[in-house]
């Protein structure tokens, strides 16, 4: 059992580089920021010291234990770490006991770090269970594979999941060049000069792994011998030296295995050539038992192509058994043909494009498998794996535009089918859905939708709740609040800012989207604010939206004094532009609040649409002189250029951000309900506006065109007419979009 020690500042300098390197403080942390970027669920849990369960999964070298060492120097908790690989249920009782005495004497909550947490047996996970779901410790667990998978069940739902994703390029130079130039840990007291080739060689190979990265660069450095001047000059042939191979994270048995075959399976089926040697390619680069894939191919022989080409899974088993004569490494033609003639088949000596594939998956740097092919059968709702797929046979010719490849290789072709015997007859076919699926790339369709990064179990209290307040909304409202997130496509882990917030309608929806982000509601006023703010009380402390009272001018600004270094993923708002008279000013003030992969999502009603009372009557129930003078009266309402509710159209507003160089995308809704006109709502037309808007009413516009008495005659008109009725009524709203994209 370690105990993680909270005090010490740095790792004696005998120890590794990757160990002495590893980050002290959350703002020493790179990468990640999906779940400890300022804002985030996690980061205000732990500069909170508010922590739940959590379970860390995600490749090695991503920051998982880094992340609990953090947590341990942060907490005021006690904080205990065992490794899975080395304990048992022994080290579990040990651990418990420490953690009743601490909360018995000293009245101190204990957290418990397994790494590794996926070794543990079935029943070493259930002698943690009920100390978990007392409370006697808070567990963190970090794994390499999938959490639903690997961890019991009952531990999940306790438990808040982040998946850790491999570091970006950008992450690793910058981890590299702390390494360089730190004097104490790193090598900050040395002249070490890297070539920027020999660099880039170790960021490309290390392949997301910060540790792998760091142990390369020790290697290189220490075995560097300096020249007469001191300096250690790493070049490209040091770099290559110092790590050769790729590192690839794949388990025959754990979540690389399953989310690749599904992927390959998938684009044979979808007859994606391309896409179906690149899978191909990545299992045998990184281990797959071929004969594994052959049996695999050999069901979809029969499975996907069946009757529609009989040869097929005579095809497939002429390969198998070639492939057990020959062997590997020659072997992989037969495994490439057999591929190719399913992908190809109705549904050559081109075998060589798997070859292609086989140098792209050397050279280029690995990439994750899309979200949309990997295996829906075990964490579909957890991470939205098989999410977005497209399944061909419900599409015409059972084939659609789709991106099998990763987002990087998207337009790479692999496969180049020659004008030769069968093969001519297929060319035409493949050159025409890849011209699809170009185009599809071209329009935003098709594109592998983004993945499910975090998941957490549903607090059943604050979800009834939730539901209870979503559905006391219109049907309309209704319609509204569900076009601006299907626009916005908030993730579970984004910050979202809600303007004009004082109703809740989009604020409670948010919070429903994003359980391990964030939400901010803005109101225009303290009286607003602390409306909104009681019905938050209702839901647990860190689920509820920070509440921000400030007009939008000032909004900024109050967000950098309450939230600093918090930017949005999304902002949404309904008629948030309704009292802006610069409209196009504060769409630019909103967008700078916004990250660069932001997305803007406003639902403004266009009130110069909106039904006219007038109308309702008609010219014959009034004299004609009389229904004249009201239709004046009421059209004023929407002439008036300083009222900013109505004094612009859809084009006008598209206009006014051209010219103020924001380019958005508008689409216009138009609503059709049924209101009923109660006697309150009449009263509301005809009397003056006494709210502290001091906006003109109904009647007032009337008064300026119309005597006292004719507005009786006109109001009883509508009372005779309307009183205890339904009628048809219609609202426009300009759905305002903006993203990078």
């Amino acid at each position: 059992m370690e105990f993680f020690n909270k005090d010490s500042q740095s790792t004696a300098n005998s120890s590794p580089l990757a160990a002495r390197m590893r980050p002290r403080t959350l703002d020493e942390f790179v990468g990640q920021d999906h779940m400890i970027a300022p804002g985030r669920l996690l980061r205000r849990a732990i500069e909170a010291d508010q922590l739940s369960s959590l379970i860390f999964a995600g490749p090695p070298g991503t920051g998982k234990t880094t992340l609990a060492r953090i947590i341990a120097n942060s907490t005021r908790a006690h904080f205990i770490a065992i490794n899975a690989v080395l304990a048992g249920v022994k080290e579990i009782r040990s651990a418990i006991e420490t953690a009743q005495e601490r909360a018995n004497k000293h009245k101190q909550h204990t957290i418990l770090f397994i790494d590794e947490v996926h070794r543990f047996n079935k029943s070493q996970q259930d002698a943690l269970l009920p100390w978990v779901e007392n409370g006697t410790v808070i567990l963190i667990g970090a794994t390499t594979e999938n959490p639903f998978f690997e961890v019991n069940k009952a531990l999940l739902s306790r438990s808040r999941i982040f998946q850790l994703k491999p570091l970006g390029e950008r992450d690793l130079y910058r981890i590299a060049e702390q390494a360089l130039s730190a004097p104490e840990r790193g090598y900050g007291k040395l002249k070490v000069k890297v070539e920027s080739d020999a660099l880039a060689h170790l960021v490309n190979f290390a392949n997301g792994d910060a540790r792998s990265l760091l142990n390369a660069l020790e290697l290189a450095v220490e075995t560097t011998p300096p020249d007469a001047q001191g300096v250690i000059y790493v070049t490209l042939a040091v770099a290559e030296e110092s790590i050769q191979q790729r590192a690839v994270l794949y388990d025959k048995e754990g979540d690389a295995h399953f989310d690749t075959i599904s992927a390959f399976i998938k684009s044979v089926r979808g007859s994606d050539s391309d896409a179906a040697l690149y899978w191909l390619a990545r299992m045998l680069y990184a281990g797959e038992d071929p004969r594994f894939i052959l049996r695999r191919l050999s069901i979809l022989a029969s499975e996907d192509v069946g009757l529609a080409d009989p040869n097929a899974v005579v095809v497939v088993n002429a390969c198998a058994q070639a492939f057990e004569r020959v062997g590997m490494p020659e072997g992989r033609y037969h495994l490439a043909q057999a591929t190719l003639y399913l992908a190809t088949a109705p549904k050559s000596n081109s075998l060589m494009g798997f070859f292609d594939a086989l140098a792209t998956v050397e050279k280029e740097r690995e990439a994750d498998v899309p979200s949309h092919l990997k295996d829906s059968n075990r964490d579909k709702q957890g991470f939205g794996h098989g999410t977005g797929y497209l399944y061909p046979y419900a599409y015409r010719e059972h084939w659609v535009a789709q991106q099998y490849l990763p987002a990087f290789l998207q337009g790479q072709v692999f496969y180049q089918p020659s004008a030769q015997g069968f093969e001519a007859q297929i060319q035409a076919a493949v050159m025409r859905r890849r011209e699809a699926q170009l185009a599809a790339m071209e329009m935003d369709a098709g594109i592998a939708p983004v993945e499910i990064l975090t998941f957490s179990p549903s607090d059943r209290q604050s979800q009834r709740w939730l539901q209870r307040t979503l559905g006391q909304v219109g049907e309309q409202l209704a319609s509204i609040r569900s076009r601006v997130f299907e626009l916005a496509q908030p993730q579970r882990h984004h910050i979202i800012l809600d303007m004009n917030a004082s109703s809740g309608l989009l604020t409670w929806e948010a919070l429903r989207h994003v359980p391990e982000g964030g939400v901010y509601a803005a109101v225009c006023n303290e009286q607003q604010a602390k409306a909104l703010q009681e019905q938050a009380e209702k839901l647990p402390q860190l689920m509820r939206p920070v509440i921000v009272a400030a007009p939008l001018v000032e909004l900024r600004n109050k967000l950098a004094t309450i939230a600093p270094n918090v930017s949005f993923d999304s902002i949404v708002g309904r008629n948030a532009l309704a009292n802006e008279l610069d409209k196009a000013r504060s769409v630019q003030q909103l967008l700078q609040l916004l990250q660069p992969s932001g997305v803007l999502v406003l639902a403004e009603t266009v009130t110069r649409h909106t039904q006219r009372l007038y109308r309702l009557l008609g010219v014959d129930r009034l004299n004609a002189e009389l229904y004249e003078r009201l239709a004046a009266a009421e059209e004023e309402i929407y002439a008036n250029s300083t009222d900013p509710m109505v004094n612009w159209d859809v084009e006008d507003l598209r206009s006014l951000l051209i010219a103020a160089g924001v380019k958005v995308k508008i689409t216009v809704a138009h609503y059709p309900t049924q209101l009923y006109v109660s006697s309150d709502l009449l009263n509301r037309w005809f009397s003056t506006n006494v709210s502290a808007t001091k906006r003109p009413a109904y009647v007032d516009y009337l008064s300026r065109h119309l005597s006292a008495s004719e507005i009786r005659v006109v109001r009883a008109e509508f009372e005779r007419l309307f009183l205890n009725q339904t009628i048809d009524w219609s609202t426009t709203v300009a759905f305002v979009q903006w993203s990078k994209s």
